[in-house]
């Protein structure tokens, strides 16, 4: 018998329609311009924690067939038009992920991302803050810097710490995690104590949390800065009952270190048995030509309903889902 109804009520997407107006109008307001970008391109994502999703192109053009990656977000495309002098744009795009689906995760999925000529990653903070007090109906956000939330959390100083400290900690609160975790690779360990340690516990009593300084080797494409001892990357996310919302950047502008970020993604990749992914040469070059200073974020759309709306499963706030599509 087939499932061919939504799983999402009808009243369900009508407010979902509603929070999309919404988001336009808070955009127009501040004269920020909507753009669209393919979802479909010649390269893809290299980071060795996302999975794209391949497709091929046989047809004029390319009659001996093209690779594409589904977008895994909109972010190197936006930032060619940044490049080709577009000014503040924001976009709300389908992006793709495979091998991410549950209570909050569908392989398909709605991103809205936005980008602001001449911010600092604070001064972008200030506006996701504003538009997450809009719509959710918030408290203004608190703010954290990474270090200080796992001093805060867990005692533990994620700067200086050892590998062999942070599996320690791991195993005396009972955390389990795959044998084929790295002794060699810190940011493992960070990110599987952040995610199940400390994540459950940010942004709650309608208080949203900001995480921000993070790790310089978590850097992505945030640029970097030296504090004290240690180098952090401009970067910061946003938590709320638990719930990792939005991901922003003080952005990259450097060809030559993008180049060399995306060189060691790969090389990652490779040493994890995953394939290299072909590196943007188009980013870069827009990169080369003079990505104006601006900061940039993405924000889980379907996440920001489902919070709004008190759903516990994306189904409820999409129309049709992995095994429904």
């Amino acid at each position: 018998m087939s499932n061919w109804q939504p799983t999402a009520s009808i009243a369900s997407l009508k407010a979902r329609a509603k929070l999309l107006a919404t988001l336009r109008a808070f955009f127009a307001a501040r004269e920020v311009m909507e753009v669209e970008t393919p979802q479909a391109c010649r390269a893809g994502v290299t980071a060795p924690y996302l999975d794209n999703f391949t497709t091929h192109y046989t047809g004029p053009l390319a009659p001996e067939g093209l690779l594409l990656y589904l977008q895994t977000s909109p972010e190197y495309a936006m930032k060619r038009l940044l490049a080709a002098g577009s000014g503040c744009i924001y976009q709300l795009a389908k992006a793709f992920r495979n091998g991410e689906a549950g209570r909050w995760h569908n392989p398909e999925f709605t991103m809205l991302e936005w980008y602001r000529v001449g911010f600092t990653h604070h001064e972008l903070m200030d506006e996701v803050d504003a538009l997450v007090q809009q719509t959710l109906k918030t408290n203004p956000t608190k703010r954290m810097s990474y270090g200080g939330t796992f001093e805060y959390y867990l005692d533990i100083d994620p700067h200086h710490a050892s590998v062999a400290e942070l599996k320690k900690h791991a195993e005396q609160t009972g955390l389990p995690y795959p044998q084929s975790m790295s002794d060699h690779n810190k940011d493992e360990w960070l990110q599987l104590l952040m995610t199940h340690l400390i994540e459950p516990q940010l942004g709650f009593d309608n208080t949203p949390v900001f995480i921000d300084d993070f790790p310089a080797s978590q850097a992505s494409l945030a640029q970097v800065r030296k504090v004290n001892d240690y180098a952090v990357g401009e970067r910061f996310e946003l938590y709320v009952n638990g719930v990792e919302l939005a991901n922003g950047f003080h952005e990259l502008t450097d060809a030559s270190e993008q180049r060399q970020r995306f060189l060691a993604d790969n090389a990652q990749r490779q040493q994890m048995g995953l394939p290299a992914v072909v590196i943007d040469e188009d980013l870069l070059a827009a990169l080369a030509s003079g990505l104006p200073a601006c900061a940039g974020v993405a924000l889980g759309f379907d996440r920001l309903f489902m919070l709004q709306q008190g759903f516990d499963d994306i189904a409820k706030a999409i129309s049709f889902p992995l095994l429904r599509a």
